[in-house]
């Protein structure tokens, strides 16, 4: 019962049957019966977790577990404190309130791979770099957190789940491999 740990690139989608022109974990991963404890949209990427183990999968990925999920995020705009603020508090966007996150504006990762394509590039506007931890993952929730405090984000790449992390296990995009899943029931 594999645990892969998959970096995945963007513009794949986060499915192993076919789909129109767009490539998907099928053209990276030729493993039976394994499926993804998670997903990431076409536009994001970054860490992904699959599994055969039904167990392991929803242990993962399930709302009551509360796996940890640290995102590195490019917003367009300079993050204020108060942006800040009201990213790490509980947010309505509309359709659900957001728990608690950790946020913390950063620098851009020396170890990050450059994004092919590349974001788009406005002189007159600035980016900034975050960290959002969050443990629930709705759709696309990242994304209008950011937008909601008026910091929409350019580049999204989920860094780590619970224990797993791309800078202490270094994946290029489409890259994966296999760990052994007690080292995911060990540290949770």
């Amino acid at each position: 019962m594999p645990l892969i740990l998959f970096n995945k690139p963007y513009q794949v989608m986060c499915q192993f049957s076919a789909q129109d022109d767009r490539e998907t974990l099928a053209d990276y991963l030729d493993i039976p019966d394994i499926y993804p404890a998670g997903r990431l949209d076409a536009d994001s990427e970054g860490l992904m977790l699959l599994t055969d183990d039904g167990e392991l999968q929803h242990a993962i990925s399930h709302p009551t577990r509360k796996q940890p999920k640290v995102y590195l995020v490019q917003v367009e705009g300079t993050p204020d404190a108060g942006s800040l603020e009201r990213l790490r508090n509980p947010l309505d966007l509309g359709d659900f309130v957001t728990q608690k996150s950790e946020v913390r504006h950063v620098q851009e990762p020396g170890w990050l791979w450059p994004r092919n394509p590349p974001i788009r590039e406005r002189k007159n506007h600035p980016t900034s770099w975050l960290t959002i931890q969050i443990s629930e993952g709705k759709n696309r929730q990242v994304r209008r957190m950011t937008a909601a405090v008026g910091l929409p984000t350019l580049r999204l790449v989920r860094i780590a789940i619970g224990p797993f992390a791309l800078a202490t296990d270094p994946l290029l995009p489409g890259e994966w491999k296999t760990v052994d899943p007690q080292e995911f029931r060990r540290q949770t």
